[in-house]
């Protein structure tokens, strides 16, 4: 009898130390309050990941079949790109993913993380060998992209020109820029300096602006890949990229939002956009359409999300 009880207490504490496990790997991450809360982990971890991003052994379930990769900004990084964004994706069970690309090559500590620098279609081939490693290691089919600024330009250089098609279901843009930027204002300047173009030839803000040849190029055929699902998520604020239709393409396979059109408490700016409680539910929808939930509409304030 004994036995029986002794038997019964230790398999009673067992179930109870797994339950505590599991509870503790359900925990959720906490999701920062604003855009610049990834700089602190790149302090404290220079050149390292995100909680919850890039974890190697992460095997997507039947919910969300395709591993998440975030695509930084110019200048933005891994982490310095995706404080609040990145954690909101893990906690909905996405397995996510992330690089920092295009940086000066051979540079220090921090210069070496700032990325989106470099030219884009050098930046695609980085991007291209990523999304081999996520697939790899995955064992999925396809990833989706989750992009700003920059990284809603570059990463369809890889879709288009390197056989990414195939390989990219979802393509989700946070402040897209389809069209460049400053070719309304600012590029008026920078176009009539033939010095200041060529100055900017080596580095991603000149293909940015340079409409006979980068842009030109993307633009060849169409802007969107058949196959592959895109959205367009722009904010009226938007001090970058200019005029901000510049990334608002129609197209049979496109869907495109302005974040005003439903609540006028949203100032995100050009940084905002990429941190907000409302953008990560527009970036929800966007990767898991069949379960969209509604986008609260609460106040956002412009630069901190």
């Amino acid at each position: 009898m004994r036995t029986l009880w002794s038997t019964a207490f230790m398999a009673v504490g067992v179930i109870a130390l797994l339950a505590g496990a599991t509870a503790a790997a359900a925990d959720p991450l906490p999701v920062p309050p604003t855009f610049f809360s990834g700089i602190g982990p790149e302090l404290g971890n220079p050149g390292g990941d995100l909680p919850g991003v890039n974890e190697w052994d992460c095997r997507p379930g039947a919910a969300h079949p395709n591993p998440v990769i975030l695509v930084h900004g110019t200048a933005g990084g891994a982490q310095t790109n995706w404080g609040p964004m990145a954690p909101r994706l893990k906690n909905e069970g996405y397995c996510v993913y992330a690089l920092t690309y295009g940086s000066i090559p051979g540079s220090p500590w921090p210069v070496n993380q700032l990325g989106g620098l470099m030219r884009m279609d050098d930046s695609a081939a980085e991007l291209s060998a990523f999304v081999d490693k996520v697939l790899a290691a995955s064992g999925a089919k396809e990833v989706d992209f989750v992009g700003h600024s920059q990284g809603t330009l570059m990463p369809n250089y890889y879709v288009k020109e390197l056989g990414g098609a195939e390989k990219v279901g979802r393509y989700v843009s946070l402040a897209p820029m389809w069209n460049g930027t400053g070719m309304e204002l600012g590029g008026e300047v920078l176009g009539d300096s033939a010095s200041v173009a060529d100055a900017l030839k080596p580095y991603a803000v000149g293909q940015m602006i340079d409409g006979p040849g980068f842009l030109a190029q993307m633009h060849a055929g169409g802007v969107y890949a058949p196959g592959v699902q895109y959205t367009n998520i722009m904010t009226r604020y938007d001090e970058l990229v200019l005029p901000y239709t510049s990334g608002y393409v129609e197209g049979p396979n496109a869907t495109n939002i302005v974040v005003q059109d439903e609540c006028a408490q949203d100032f995100s700016d050009h940084l905002a956009i990429a941190a907000s409680v409302r953008a990560q539910q527009y970036v929800l929808n966007a990767l898991d359409p069949d379960h969209a939930q509604p986008v609260p509409c609460v106040f956002v304030p412009p630069i901190f999300g």
